[in-house]
This record gives C-alpha cells, structure tokens and sequence, in this order.
C-alpha cells in the first residue's frame, strides 16, 4: 500500500516538514537494523480522533528500546503527547502512526553506543489490512520458522526481528496466500508476519502463550479482555500445526489487521471457510469501541475537537474512561486522565 504523505513528521521534539525528515546511508540503522518501532492506529470516532491504547504502545516501544540498550530522552508521557501532537498538527485521521527510534549516524562497526539515539514519530491515512473485517484470508503455514528465544528478543518489536516477518510475508505472497504463520523452534504456531493467531476449537478460544515467541500485542491483549468480558473461555497453550486445520474458527489480531478472520490454512477451509460465530462476536465488539457506537473501557487517547483546526493551535487530551458505561467497566485496568497539550508552536 502507497504511502499517502502527511505535512509534518515530529523529530527529537521538533516538528520538521515530512520532506526534511531523512537519515545518512551511513547511519547505524542502515547497515545493522537498529531501530525499534510501534505501529498504531489512529480512529475517527464522532468525539474525534482516538489513538488505540496509545499508553501501552509507548510503553512496548520504550521497553524494546532497553532490551537493546538503546538510551531514549523521552519518557511515556512526552512520547504520547507527541504522538498526538503530530496526528492534530497534520490533520489527518483515521490515520496509522508509526513511532521509531533509531540509531543514527555516528560510527561505523557493529557497537552501537557511539551513535546518537533519533526520535520519529510518523502518522499518515492507511486502510484496511489483509482484506477487513467481512472477509477472510487464505493463509499458509511457512517453511520459515519464527526467530528462537535466546537469538533475537521476540518481545520487543524492533526493525531487526522483521527481516524474519519479510521472509514469512514474501514466501506466502509468492505462493498465492495472503499472509503466513510462522512455528517456533519446536514446531508448534507462533504468530503470522505481523499479527498475532486466535484459534477457535470446541467452544475455547486459544492462542499461544509469548514463550512460543511471541510479540505481546496490544491488539491481542485486548481481544483477550473482549474475550473474557463476553465469556468465552480462554486458553492460552502451545498451539500443535495440526490444530490450525481442525480448528473451528481462526483469525488474526493485530494494529494494521485488527480482527481479520482466517477462512484456510494451506487450503484446507477453516470450519466451514467463513467467519465463524465467537470470532464475529468478538469483531463486533472491538470495531464498536473503536468506532466509539458502544462505550467500552479500552484505553482510546483522543486528540480531541479542538485537533480540527489543528493550524490555529490544537489542543489534544485524554478521554477519561472512568465515566464509560456498559458491563464491562467494573473490569476495566485502563484508566485515562484528560490533559491538555500546549498550542502549536511550530
């Protein structure tokens, strides 16, 4: 999918136009894939635009960054002001935002720490991802097996671990399947190129736990919450291949494929091939609090009206989610406070 541009990308607490925001071939990220990053998505809901649990991405995003040693300047709470401060600066949403920190241009050789540390947080319009929420994917299991503990850290979503998720992605395209699911050293499922895997069999939804390498998703997390709030049974357990092809239900979860049903693994329908009966109650129930039609606890941090006239000087807050209604409050860990972000000043 093509990149639609946006005006301004923010850089080390600067916002810059989107043209200015360029590296040196010889940054330390080009030759050694040292980056972490975070995808999220920005909504549109009618009180305005919402990014998804935007706290616990940033937090994802500052916790790879200590696995690999990478010094940030920036805490939580100034990276999620400037997430939002770029989404109303460019006034564009629904929209994904894509924060990355990287290790720039300093000396050459495989140490890092003599290369400063570069702060970006990007946001430009994107859509659906591996065909929505109505249609199922076809997948395949690839011959490429997830990166193993104890080689590269699974849990933390850096650039590096993606050479691996390319492989998986390109291998199945080139087959004529929309997407992979990769095994773990010992053979059991671990997650597709990008997304998190939710099996369904006998009335239990399954999914495997982060030792079979596995990134924690915030979108899996959240699935799991749903889950639980509607009462199905969960488990989380070391998934075997066979199980894909006897599941009833499959699907994915993820920032760019939200809840994408999975309707064959290596062309053998899943069930009856369609979308199955719990993987639509749970779609039904994440695209309403997304889409704002029902009040659910999941953390949306919201830019907020005044983001409309984001060149006059916005102001950007939190929804504050202890007044959410519905039953599944009293369950609710995502407790938001409202702030307000200083004008624009760039």
């Amino acid at each position: 999918m093509a990149i639609e541009k946006s005006e301004k990308i923010w850089h080390n607490g600067k916002l810059i136009p989107w043209d200015d925001a360029t590296i040196h071939v010889m940054s330390h990220v080009v030759h050694y894939g040292s980056s972490v990053f975070e995808g999220i998505r920005c909504y549109a809901p009618p009180s305005g635009p919402a990014i998804f649990r935007a706290t616990e991405h940033i937090q994802r995003l500052l916790d790879s960054a200590k696995v690999y040693r990478i010094d940030v300047d920036y805490n939580r709470e100034q990276l999620v002001k400037a997430m939002l401060e770029t989404v109303a600066s460019n006034g564009a949403w629904p929209c994904y935002v894509r924060p990355i920190i990287l290790r720039g241009y300093g000396e050459a050789g495989v140490n890092p720490f003599n290369s400063p540390t570069e702060v970006y947080i990007i946001n430009y319009p994107w859509g659906k991802y591996l065909g929505g929420e109505n249609e199922g994917c076809d997948v395949c299991v690839s011959s490429w097996t997830r990166i193993a503990p104890n080689t590269l850290p699974a849990m933390a979503k850096s650039g590096a671990n993606y050479m691996n998720s390319q492989l998986i992605k390109m291998e199945a395209i080139v087959n004529g399947f929309a997407e992979g699911i990769a095994l773990d050293i010992n053979g059991f499922v671990s997650e597709g190129s990008g997304e998190n895997v939710f099996i369904v069999h006998r009335e239990k939804l399954i999914t495997a736990p982060l030792g079979n390498s596995v990134l924690p998703g915030i979108t899996r997390d959240s699935v799991l919450q749903i889950a639980r709030d509607l009462d199905i049974p969960i488990v989380e357990q070391m998934i075997p291949r066979e199980m894909l092809y006897i599941a009833d239900e499959a699907f994915f979860t993820g920032t760019a494929a939200e809840v994408t049903p999975i309707r064959s693994v290596d062309k053998i329908k899943v069930g009856k091939g369609g979308i199955g009966p719990v993987t639509k109650a749970i779609q039904k129930e994440f695209y309403a609090i997304v889409a704002r039609r029902e009040e659910r606890p999941l953390r949306l941090a919201h830019a907020g009206a005044g983001a409309q006239q984001a060149a006059g000087g916005s102001v950007a807050r939190f929804l504050n989610s202890e007044q959410f209604a519905g039953r599944v409050s009293s369950r609710s860990v995502f407790i938001c406070r409202t702030r307000q972000l200083p004008p624009d000043t760039s």
